[in-house]
């Protein structure tokens, strides 16, 4: 028979050591956002693009350099939040790219150990900035090891596995509470066309798309979220067949976005449209914006833009007008030794000027050519 419960002593009760440096954690990240949430909106001006007003929200001047800083954040306030990063937890992550910078910097930030799992082949541009900020890297051969290797450094730790590639979708307030959508179209009140016609994102967790498209149905607006995909990646095929145990036999050329698998955090039921990019065209849409903003921008930026671009052609010959938004993910010194190198194009057999002269033609005539022969149409869709 089990004995009766008594009243504990009042003295059991635990003191607040955990709690106060929760407290003191969240501050810091508050603290943060306060000063870098709000990035500026560039609205660079194309003669061609007659009615047509382009705007890039520049998401480089984060401290951590990139669009990842602010996923970085709501990974650290979530985890912390939901009671599985305290004083000490060491922290662990599958990525190569800006977001192992960006979390790297709030684990430096916080006085937490920090572990990055990543291929081999990852730049030591990126390798370098991560232990620039304390954090370490644990190499793996096949890029597909990096999400099992995370998790088992994690298990022998006793750490977190922060998994960008589930978590992206639900970290961030996709309601309001200073997300990129909310910013985004905060900025856009006083703007000619203060709705835009659309958002163009690519996707690399698909955390941003997921919340950009959340945020517009959530505010009934009339703008529509045009997501880019490029090549060696599975994204495109969960949107338009609706498979997501789509896989690709490599990983994307393009860093920060494109995936081999299709990720959690991807929700296909929020865009309006999909369209995939051979990388060629990615890349040359790099160059055209970065010598026309006099700084270089990275690939994934470069996506973007050439997906503007389409949707700017789309509307010319609707003879419609309006605004376009998307952003700069982050600064092309990144890139200086791979798409910015002639012989590191020509080694993975990339010939920008296939694209090229065909976007300089329609922002600076509004010659739609490119954008309508039928080998551009199947190789962008």
């Amino acid at each position: 028979m089990t004995a009766a419960p008594t009243i504990p002593p009042l003295d059991t009760l635990p003191g607040n050591v955990d709690r106060a440096w929760v407290r003191q954690a969240i501050a810091l990240l508050e603290g943060d956002g306060r000063r870098s949430a709000d990035t500026h909106l560039v609205n660079p001006v194309f003669p061609g693009l007659k009615g047509i007003s382009i705007y890039l929200k520049d998401e480089s001047t984060h401290p951590t350099g990139s669009l990842k800083h602010r996923l970085a954040r709501s990974l650290f306030l979530y985890g912390i939040c939901n009671g599985a990063i305290r004083e000490g937890t060491p922290l662990v992550e599958a990525s190569s790219g800006s977001t192992a910078v960006s979390e790297a910097y709030f684990a430096h930030l916080l006085r937490l150990p920090f572990i990055a799992v990543m291929p081999k082949s990852t730049s030591r541009q990126k390798v370098a900035a991560i232990e620039r900020f304390g954090g370490h890297c644990h190499y793996v051969d096949d890029p597909a090891e990096i999400y099992d290797a995370a998790m088992r450094i994690a298990a022998e730790t006793g750490g977190h596995y922060l998994d960008q590639f589930t978590y992206a979708e639900r970290a961030t307030d996709w309601r309001g509470n200073n997300n990129i959508a909310e910013s985004i179209f905060a900025q856009m009140q006083a703007e000619s066309h203060p709705v835009p016609r659309w958002v163009v994102m690519s996707a690399g967790t698909g955390g941003t798309s997921a919340t950009i498209g959340r945020y517009i149905r959530y505010r009934n607006l009339d703008t529509r979220l045009l997501v880019v995909d490029v090549e060696y990646s599975a994204f495109f095929d969960a949107y338009s067949q609706g498979d997501r145990s789509a896989r690709c036999e490599r990983g994307s050329r393009i860093e920060g976005i494109g995936r081999p698998r299709v990720e959690p955090s991807f929700l296909p039921d929020v865009i309006d449209h999909m369209i995939k990019l051979p990388d060629a065209a990615s890349i040359a849409a790099m160059h055209v914006l970065s010598e026309r903003l006099f700084r270089r921008v990275g690939g994934s930026t470069g996506a973007n833009f050439f997906g503007l671009c389409f949707a700017a052609a789309a509307l010319m010959k609707a003879g419609e007008e309006g605004s376009l938004v998307s952003l700069i993910c982050d600064s092309g010194d990144r890139y200086a030794a791979t798409y910015y190198d002639p012989d590191w194009l020509a080694a993975n057999r990339i010939d920008i000027d296939v694209y090229r002269p065909g976007i300089e033609a329609l922002l600076d005539r509004g010659d739609l050519g490119l954008f309508e022969t039928a080998d551009a149409a199947a190789a962008a869709v």
